[in-house]
């Protein structure tokens, strides 16, 4: 099993003490988000979690808890723009704060298990591609050795952030334009030393020097992990979408970044009002259980093949 902490929330940045009580504790409850009273109860055992994969803006709070895990195969995405509190509001200076936190958490765990996300580009009269490739290139400078790959995906559009897209007046670029864009910031980030992915993009960027990424990889895993993976797509991403299957914990509603471009959020009184009933201690993020649930214990299993070396030939 893959352990997706959490593509719905900023669990290392606001909920790391529920989530490493959830490892000592040896399950964890996540609830259906289509169906909130289906909720099913997951083991955690390292003979089961091959691996876990974090999401963050902002993992500062785990810095000293990474011990925890040591039992476990991890890594973090971890997403890095150049927006301003304009757009990811409660995100700390990214000069002072998030690059200085980036370069901690690689010297800690390696370079390879700490993936920089530039993602979501959006295009705005201020944030023009001027405006991203200058600041691309600063922050790419001041990551060089600290990570071995960068991500990006153009923003896409949905109904939870239409209305925030609209007022910052967020615009596309012309095909020429974007390849030109693309390849720019590729030629920067192999400058850097970092290999240039995308993520779940349906335009192919290959010319660029861009290969299509996968956030839950596989092959990353098994480098990890010092085994094969045996792992299928999952089938509840978009088609553009190359990562295994996985499941993940977060709750919706839950994340405090509040970022404008963001699809986890109904509106920053669902957040309030979500993280009103955070517990450390629940065994549910951001809630309890309750009689009304209906619990189903999940079958999982490792996804591991041990990968044959020269000795066992």
């Amino acid at each position: 099993m893959i352990l997706s902490a959490s593509r719905r929330t900023d669990i290392p940045n606001y909920y790391s003490d529920w989530f490493l009580n959830r490892i000592k504790q040896g399950c964890v409850y996540a609830r259906n988000p289509m169906n909130p009273r289906q909720v099913s109860k997951i083991p955690l055992s390292p003979d089961v979690v091959d691996c876990i994969v974090f999401w963050t803006k902002n993992p500062r709070p785990m810095l000293t808890k990474l011990d925890a895990l040591s039992g476990y195969a991890y890594y973090f995405w971890f997403t890095l723009t150049c927006y301003g509190t304009d757009i990811e509001q409660n995100v700390p200076d990214k000069h002072r704060e998030i690059i200085p936190t980036f370069q901690e958490l690689s010297k800690k765990i390696s370079a390879e298990r700490v993936i920089w996300r530039y993602d979501p580009i959006l295009f705005t009269n201020q944030y023009t591609p001027e405006y991203h490739i200058n600041a691309f290139a600063q922050i790419a400078e001041k990551l060089r050795g600290y990570t071995q790959k960068c991500v990006i995906s153009f923003v896409d559009i949905y109904t939870k952030n239409q209305r925030a897209m609209q007022k910052l007046q967020v615009y596309d670029l012309a095909p020429p334009a974007q390849t030109a864009f693309a390849t720019t910031i590729a030629q920067i980030a192999r400058d850097n030393g970092m290999q240039m992915a995308s993520c779940a993009e349906a335009v192919d960027l290959s010319a660029c020097g861009i290969v299509h990424n996968c956030c839950i990889d596989k092959e990353l895993i098994a480098q990890i992990t010092g085994c094969t993976i045996r792992a299928d797509k999952d089938k509840n991403q978009r088609k553009e979408c190359g990562c295994i299957e996985s499941i993940d914990i977060g709750t919706y509603n839950t994340c405090q970044n509040a970022c404008r471009y963001c699809y986890a959020n109904h509106s920053p009184r669902s957040v309030t009002q979500s993280c009103q009933t955070y517990d450390e201690n629940s065994p549910v993020l951001c809630g309890q259980i309750t009689a009304e649930d209906k619990i189903t214990e999940r079958f999982v299993k490792s996804f591991k093949e041990r990968q044959m070396t020269i000795w066992d030939i």
